[in-house]
């Protein structure tokens, strides 16, 4: 079940790979996106020192957070991936025009996952190609529709 989607992924880039990670979170974080307010418009991966992090991805405090927790909504969070599935993505990544954009977070087996693309830019013109595209389908989706 999907709790945000980057909308924005999908225009700006083409997804050629998916990968499931998991979030370090804390506990305001897990209740703030359950009550679906993150945002992960601005949002994006990066790798360090062999690691994966998810840098300006807004969560936004619950107004009953506790009291002694000074909330970052912007924070710096880890993404849990498997070594090999790291080793990949710095492979990928190192390559030229190869970027890692959050897709989704979601629920896996009752915890908070994030779906992260391996991806390669668009160029202005792909953008207008894939909106004709889609406008196309849901014309021909109206046009096939029957009457009555």
């Amino acid at each position: 079940m999907s709790i945000v989607d980057n909308r924005k992924a999908f225009h700006d880039y083409f997804i050629e790979e998916r990968f499931e990670a998991g979030l370090v979170l804390e506990g305001w974080e897990v209740k703030a996106i359950r009550a679906g307010r993150a945002q992960l418009k601005e949002a994006y991966v990066v790798l360090m020192k062999g690691e994966t992090f998810v840098i300006g991805m807004h969560v936004s405090a619950l107004p009953t957070a506790s009291t002694h927790v000074k909330p970052d909504p912007t924070r710096k969070r880890k993404l849990l991936l498997n070594a090999p599935e790291i080793a990949k993505l710095i492979g990928k990544v190192e390559q030229k025009g190869y970027t890692l954009v959050p897709i989704n977070l979601h629920y896996a087996k009752g915890r908070v996952k994030m779906d992260i693309g391996l991806a390669k830019g668009k160029k202005q013109h792909d953008k207008r190609e894939s909106e004709k595209e889609r406008d196309w389908q849901r014309e021909r989706q109206r046009l096939m529709r029957p009457k009555g």
